[in-house]
């Protein structure tokens, strides 16, 4: 006797299909489980056999075979106990297999037959309508299937409930979109409102925002670098369905639910200065995404940039270019999304003082010249915007009138420029090639200013294209067509770190 139940495994961001195929045959009672089983999935064994005689259902005295293919796929975790079950019942006649083929089974049983959690359920839901198939997922679940539900989708909180629904004895009721008791986002995002003063650095985060350009700030500290960058996420537009399908399923392979009423939302990652390679790019025995996955489609907030480990910000210069990761293994190759946003902050020097107007630095140049030597000059160049955050006086901060404009005018003026350059064909952070020579054609007068400002301030073939990107951003902010001089003055005043002697020198003006 022979029973075919379909399932999906987890790879990535990837749900690869999985064909459980149990056979019933005779001998002595066993059951064995091939197809390249982790530790996870041959402990199913005892998962399945005692939430099966507990939930009243026979466990057949016989040789069981289960099969899980394709053989050469690594199968890991317990997220087939459900379709190992159910494939065991209907082998074994308990459970009419007519309706099995028609469905796709994930999930865990503990050993009373109820249904646990799994992560990576979101691309399971994906790649189960491609197929033309229904998934039922366990009800702990339902909050993220529904995000990408089109009444395609069923929940169940237990064993008992799923062979109900395949019996027609009572039938489970799909999910609708946006249902399954996913929490509420009701957090308000910060205002640059608050923001006082700091006019070029507000102006600086406008434009990053509006050409999905990566930011460095720098200043001395209690400047407002991290006020200002925590503030970005108030002005970037809404994701599109696609876009947040993308953010929603890199949450579900990590086991984070994202909220119903946010999920458009840029995610805001900010991990701190101590996080290790691993944690930042993802990895692990059955790898995992990392923060700059976590970050995709949004932003990646560096704070004290200087005091990341020197591998740690190395390991960003690809995936900042790409927009991809790639985790390679003994036996698979994991590719993980990170199309990011970054925006870092640093101290002019150790002590943070260099340059302030009225603090002494206690640093030596030799001390200052290491600090910044932390960061290299192939990171720096991947930075389009460099800018000083300076203090700001007393009557700056205490004059009541001068506080800038809200965040809901500036996302306004944002949108506008994200949209012309949707239909130009994308954002102007990741102009390339001829559509860069396209988009940011220069007149005589501006290829002569271009050129005179690289040969004095030594910029590299990289940080030519991003001053020419800013500019294109700045032009698209005035809704204006070709890129004019002023706006190229303005993207070369946003490179305040290079400078000619070298990629350390700083801007104290």
């Amino acid at each position: 006797m022979l029973a075919i139940v379909h399932s999906r495994a987890s790879v990535g961001v990837a749900a690869p299909a999985v064909t459980v195929e149990v056979h019933l045959s005779g001998g002595l009672p066993a059951l064995s489980i091939v197809g390249l089983p982790e530790t996870g999935v041959r402990e199913s064994r005892e998962r399945v056999r005692s939430a099966l005689l507990n939930a009243g259902f026979e466990f057949p005295a016989r040789r069981i075979t289960i099969n899980l293919a394709p053989a050469d796929l690594p199968k890991e975790g317990g997220r087939f106990d459900l379709p190992i079950a159910l494939g065991i019942l209907a082998a074994s006649g308990q459970l009419p297999g007519e309706a099995l083929d028609r469905h796709e089974f994930v999930g865990e049983l503990s050993l009373d037959g109820a249904l646990r959690p799994l992560t990576g359920v979101l691309p399971a839901v994906l790649a189960a309508r491609d197929a033309g198939r229904t998934l039922l997922v366990p009800q702990a679940n339902a909050a993220e299937a529904a995000l990408a539900s089109r009444d395609d989708v069923l929940a169940a909180s237990h064993l008992l409930a799923v062979c109900e629904h395949l019996a027609q004895r009572a039938r489970l009721v799909p999910l609708a979109r946006g249902a399954g008791g996913a929490t509420e986002s009701g957090t308000e995002l910060p205002d640059l409102a608050d923001i006082r003063g700091q006019h070029v650095p507000r102006r600086a985060l406008e434009v990053a925002a509006a050409g999905q350009h990566n930011l460095l700030l720098f200043g001395p500290p209690g400047t407002g670098k991290s006020m200002l960058a925590s503030r970005l996420p108030g002005i970037l537009p809404a994701l599109a369905d696609d876009a947040a399908m993308e953010v929603a399923s890199v949450y579900s392979v990590a086991g984070q639910v994202m909220a119903v009423s946010g999920w458009h939302r840029p995610p805001f990652r900010a991990p701190h200065h101590t996080a290790s390679a691993i944690a930042m790019v993802g990895g692990g025995s059955h790898p995992r995404p990392g923060e700059i996955s976590l970050a995709h489609q949004g932003v990646l907030f560096l704070d004290e940039l200087p005091e990341f480990e020197r591998r740690v910000l190395e390991v960003l210069r690809e995936p900042m270019e790409t927009g991809e990761i790639a985790i390679s293994r003994a036996a698979r190759q994991v590719r993980f999304p990170a199309r990011f946003q970054v925006v870092a902050a640093m101290n002019p020097c150790p002590c943070g003082y260099h340059g302030h107007p009225s603090i002494e630095c206690q640093c030596t140049p030799q001390q200052v010249l290491r600090y910044r030597a932390r960061i290299s000059g192939p990171l720096l160049d991947r930075f389009d915007l460099h800018v000083e955050v300076p203090v700001q006086g007393g009557e700056v901060l205490m004059q009541s009138g001068s506080a800038g404009e809200p965040s809901a005018v500036v996302a306004e003026r944002v949108r506008q420029a994200r949209s012309l350059q949707t239909r130009r064909g994308g954002a102007n952070a990741s102009l390339a090639g001829r559509h860069l020579e396209r988009a940011c054609a220069l007149d005589t007068e501006g290829q002569r200013l271009l050129t005179g400002a690289m040969d004095r301030l030594g910029l590299s073939a990289r940080a030519l294209h991003r001053i020419l990107r800013v500019a294109r951003t700045l032009a698209d902010l005035e809704g204006s067509g070709p890129v004019g001089q002023g706006h190229l003055v303005e993207a070369l005043g946003y490179r305040q770190l290079d400078r000619q002697q070298g990629r350390n020198a700083l801007v104290s003006s």
